[in-house]
C-alpha cells in the first residue's frame, strides 16, 4: 500500500505521495502542491528538496556511504581503474574488458583538437585562472562540433561520450601549458588514459617524461573519487543547463564553472592557500589549531568535516593512503607538506576534531598529492573537473533519456506592492 503525506493549509488538507527509493530513503513529492493549494515550498539551497529521480549515486552522510550504481566507492578505488568506472556511470553496468578495451580506442578516434582552438586559447593573457579558460574552451568545442546530440540514439550518445571525455582532458591540460608558456601537448595513443594526462601537463620537447607508477594509480583513484557525487552545485548546474535541451558541451562549460566556486571544487585550493597562510606567518601549527577553536576568531581550516557527510568523508580514508604513497615514492620535501602532516595528526587525535566529525576530507588530501606533484594550485580545480567529467556526462544524459522538464524553480516575492509610477520631476 502506497503511503501519503497531508499537508493542511488554511484549514483545506491534500493528500501528497511519498516516494521511498531504494535504499529507503522518503521523499514527499509536491508536484501538485501549488495547484491543489496556491501554494509553494521555500528550502535555500535546495538542501531538503530532491530535484529528480537518479539511478547513478547514492550517498549517506550521515553513515559515510558512497556507492555508485550500486558499487561501494571503497571497492570501485581498489579494483577498477578510472575508464572503467567512467563507463559505469554513464552507461549504467560495469564494461566488460573487450567492451572497455573498444571504450579507450573509441575515445583515442577523437583525442585530437582542431587547431583551431589554439587561437581561442591564445587570446587569453598568461595570467588568467585556468577554469575560467576550461570552461571557455569547453563551450567552444559547440562551435567545432555544431551537430546536437539525440541522446535517445545510442550511437550518436555513445560517440558524443568518446568525443567529450577525449577532447576535455586535452583542453584541460592546454590551461596548464599556457599558464606556464610551453607548446601545447597531444594526447598520445599508445599511453593510457591517466598516463596521458601526466604526458599531456609536464613532458616537454627536450626529453621524455617518465611517471611512477604508484603516483599513476594515486590519480587514477583521485579522478574516481571525484567522478559523482550526487546533485551538488556543478551537477545539477549541468541538468538544469540540460533540461533546457542545451548540447552537451555548454551544460559541461556551466558545470566547470559552477566547479570553480571555493565553496565547491575550489576547496582545495582552499586547503593550500591556508597551508601558505600558516607557513608565511612562522608555521605555528599549535597557534592555528587554537585560532580553528575560537569561535570568535574568522580563521577557518580547510579541508576538515563535510558540507554533505556528518562522519568520516569515506574518499578521505582511500586517498590518504595515496597520498602517503605519493610523498614516500617523490620523497618531497615541502614545508607545506610538514604543516599538512601536522593538521592531519591534530584532527585524528584531539577530542575537539574528533567529537564535531571535523576529519581530513577528499579536498585536504587532494590538495597533498597535487603540491607533491608539482602542480600549481590554481589548477587544482581543474583537475577536479577532469575527474567529475564522467558524472556530469552521466547525469546530463539520464536527465535527457527521462524527459526531465525544463529546470524552473518558484520564489517568494518579498519586494514593493504594486506602486504608481513618479514622473521625473516628482522624485
Amino acid at each position: 500500500m502506497s503511503k501519503t503525506a497531508i499537508l493542511e493549509l488554511d484549514g483545506k488538507k491534500i493528500e501528497l505521495p511519498v516516494i521511498v527509493g531504494s535504499e529507503n530513503e522518503v521523499a514527499i513529492d509536491i508536484e501538485q502542491l501549488r495547484a491543489q493549494t496556491g501554494a509553494i515550498t521555500l528550502d535555500p539551497g535546495y538542501k531538503n528538496s530532491g530535484s529528480c529521480k537518479s539511478e547513478i549515486t547514492f550517498l549517506d552522510g550521515e553513515e559515510g556511504i558512497l556507492r555508485y550504481r550500486g558499487y561501494s566507492i571503497e571497492e570501485l578505488a581498489d579494483k577498477a581503474d578510472f575508464l572503467e568506472v567512467s563507463y559505469l556511470l554513464i552507461f549504467g553496468e560495469l564494461p566488460t574488458q573487450k567492451q572497455l578495451d573498444q571504450f579507450e580506442n573509441d575515445i583515442r578516434k577523437y583525442t585530437l583538437v582542431s587547431e583551431e582552438m589554439k587561437n581561442i586559447i591564445d587570446g587569453f593573457p598568461r595570467t588568467a585562472h585556468p577554469m575560467g579558460v576550461l570552461s571557455s574552451l569547453t563551450s567552444a568545442l559547440t562551435a567545432f562540433n555544431p551537430k546536437a546530440v539525440n541522446p535517445h540514439n545510442e550511437k550518436d550518445m555513445y560517440d558524443a561520450v568518446c568525443k567529450t571525455m577525449a577532447k576535455f582532458i586535452v583542453i584541460a591540460t592546454w590551461t596548464y601549458r599556457k599558464t606556464m608558456g610551453f607548446p601545447l601537448n597531444y594526447y598520445d595513443n599508445t599511453k593510457g588514459y591517466v598516463e596521458n594526462f601526466m604526458h599531456l601537463m609536464f613532458e616537454l620537447p627536450t626529453g621524455p617524461y617518465k611517471t611512477d607508477k604508484r603516483v599513476l594509480d594515486a590519480l587514477d583513484k583521485l579522478f574516481i573519487l571525484h567522478a559523482d557525487h550526487e546533485q551538488n552545485c556543478s551537477t545539477s548546474t549541468v541538468r538544469i543547463v540540460g533540461s533546457s535541451h542545451a548540447g552537451l558541451f555548454a551544460s559541461i562549460a556551466a558545470g566547470v564553472s559552477a566547479l570553480w566556486g571555493p565553496l565547491h571544487g575550489g576547496a582545495n585550493q582552499a586547503v593550500l592557500e591556508m597551508l601558505e597562510e600558516i607557513h608565511n606567518n612562522g608555521g605555528d601549527v599549535a597557534k592555528y589549531v587554537l585560532k580553528a577553536k575560537d569561535k570568535d576568531d574568522p580563521f577557518r581550516l580547510m579541508g576538515f568535516g563535510h558540507r554533505v557527510y556528518k562522519n568520516f568523508d569515506p574518499r578521505a580514508k582511500i586517498i590518504k593512503k595515496a597520498a602517503d604513497d605519493v610523498l614516500s615514492a617523490l620523497g618531497v620535501q615541502d614545508p607545506l607538506l610538514d604543516i599538512a602532516k601536522q593538521l592531519e595528526q591534530v584532527a585524528l587525535e584531539d577530542d575537539y576534531f574528533k567529537s564535531r566529525n571535523l576529519y581530513p576530507n577528499v579536498d585536504f588530501y587532494s590538495g597533498i598529492i597535487y603540491r607533491a606533484l608539482g602542480i600549481p594550485t590554481e589548477m587544482f580545480t581543474v583537475l577536479f573537473a577532469i575527474g567529475r567529467l564522467p558524472g556530469w556526462i552521466a547525469q546530463w544524459k539520464e536527465m535527457r533519456i527521462n524527459k526531465e522538464p525544463i529546470g524552473r524553480p518558484r520564489q517568494v516575492y518579498t519586494g514593493s506592492p504594486l506602486r504608481p509610477f513618479v514622473e521625473k520631476d516628482k522624485r
